[in-house]
């Protein structure tokens, strides 16, 4: 049966923005992981201080060009995460107890299996991603020994990606908070013991991320056996090698990946074309970069709680629970959008200033800010989308999406950078960033199709 229509004096606040319930629901998952994604900025900081004091600026170079290695080998590896929290939402909105179990048990032996594989082809690996960067000798050196030890955490890693989500998928983002919290704070006090105590340089933060990675992942698994002990259910070997499950969630993941290495793509092509335009160009769209962190760090927090909303509520065969999932979550990350580009604009020369203090950097920057200052209101339909699409495991559609998006920005940059320079860039960026929420818009529609079929009731 159709959902009833009122008439427009007659439409209830909540049929626009969602139901008080669901904005209760959201804030329960954005909020903690808001506060999960602010404590990241910290451990850089700190890596960055211990090695700051050892009498050589190559020491720092290699630390930063080492975090940037492990950027491009595990961004890649996120489906990990966005996979199992659509796929374990799904479950519980079914109330499949078994299901729960059998996707955590193929997640994480993809995790264990695909780690070890990055340790076994880790040489290769390393100079493949140096090659990608350009630093001096002396720093990459450093940076290799930086990479041998922070390598031998990967099983670790990945499978942290599946624990977080895991929690997300049983809409339990206050654990992810407490996971991430105990894996950076952990990490901080070993790398401060084993380079300032102990005295191993660049190799002591790699080892004491690896090693914080491996107790984080103790850490976590003691919570997901807690978890999985009220929820119930049992788990049956036979499931977790089932060859149609199996073969689902290798496409799911898949196509996220395909998705991921198209978005490391965009903004790989956005920083060398910046750097082709000067040492000044590069440098003020690297200060300008930190605002696009600082909005996705926010922003993220939206598609995270729809991830395991729509997901939840997906498996459970409800277009009403959806929409209004979809609701609150569009009200809140329009409003922050909002309020970011309003920051962005009042205070946008502060944040430079205390981002550099070189005055041809600040200005340089300075001259591109509107573009930042837009960037909120573009980019939070995309983050949007991704966790509603996400949380559907309709990964096809996100994977075309992106194709469609990096194949639009290089065509953008194409036409606009010979004319505009960097203002040519950076609107091509912002156009990137459009095309990714118009096509994945345009399968919503379709998205909400699939979920209608399914329901007993409208």
């Amino acid at each position: 049966m159709a959902e009833p229509i009122p008439s427009a004096g007659q439409r209830p606040l909540w049929s626009v923005i969602g139901a008080p319930i669901w904005h209760r629901r959201m804030w329960a998952v954005a909020l903690p992981i808001m506060i999960a994604n602010a404590t990241t900025p910290l451990l850089g900081i700190v890596d960055t201080a211990v090695v700051g004091h050892l009498g050589d600026p190559v020491y720092i170079g290699a630390v930063g060009a080492g975090g940037v290695l492990f950027s491009l080998v595990f961004w890649g590896f996120g489906f990990l995460r966005m996979g199992t929290t659509g796929l374990i939402a799904q479950a519980r909105g079914a109330d499949d107890r078994d299901r729960l179990r059998t996707v955590l048990g193929q997640a994480g032996l993809l995790a264990l299996l695909l780690g070890l594989l990055l340790i076994a082809v880790s040489q290769p690996l390393r100079e493949l991603a140096l090659s990608l960067i350009d630093v001096s000798d002396a720093v990459a050196d450093e940076a290799r020994g930086y990479f041998d030890m922070r390598i031998l955490g990967a099983p670790a890693t990945l499978l942290n990606y599946v624990v977080m989500g895991w929690f997300l998928g049983i809409n339990r983002a206050g654990l992810v908070l407490v996971t991430q919290l105990f894996l950076n704070l952990t990490n901080v006090v070993l790398s401060v013991l084993f380079v300032v105590g102990f005295g191993w340089g660049v190799p002591g933060v790699a080892i004491a991320s690896a090693v914080a990675e491996y107790l984080a992942l103790i850490f976590g698994l003691v919570l997901v056996a807690r978890s999985l002990s009220f929820l119930g259910g049992h788990l049956r070997w036979r499931h977790v090698f089932d060859a149609q499950t199996v073969k689902r969630l290798l496409a799911i993941n898949l196509d996220i990946f395909i998705r991921t290495l198209c978005l490391q793509a965009a903004f790989i092509w956005f920083t060398s074309v910046g750097g082709s335009l000067g040492n000044l160009v590069l440098a003020a769209n690297v200060v300008l970069l930190q605002f696009h962190t600082l909005n996705a760090f926010i922003l993220d927090g939206y598609a995270y709680a729809c991830e395991t909303l729509i997901g939840d509520r997906v498996g459970a065969g409800d277009r009403r629970g959806l929409r209004q999932a979809v609701r609150a979550g569009t009200f809140w990350a329009a409003l922050t959008a909002i309020v970011l580009a309003a920051l962005f604009w009042l205070a946008g020369d502060l944040i430079i200033a205390l981002i550099t203090d070189l005055e041809t950097v600040r200005a340089a920057a300075g001259s591109y800010l509107p573009w930042v200052v837009a960037l909120p209101v573009v980019s939070v339909w995309s983050y949007l989308l991704d966790g509603i699409f996400i949380g559907a495991t309709r990964t096809a559609a996100m994977r075309n999406s992106m194709i469609v998006s990096l194949i639009g920005f290089i065509a953008l940059q194409q036409v606009f950078t010979p004319v505009w320079g960097n203002d040519g860039l950076w609107l091509a960026m912002l156009g990137f960033m459009a095309i990714r929420a118009v096509t994945l818009g345009s399968a919503y529609p379709a998205l909400l199709q699939t979920v209608t079929r399914r329901c007993q009731t409208a």
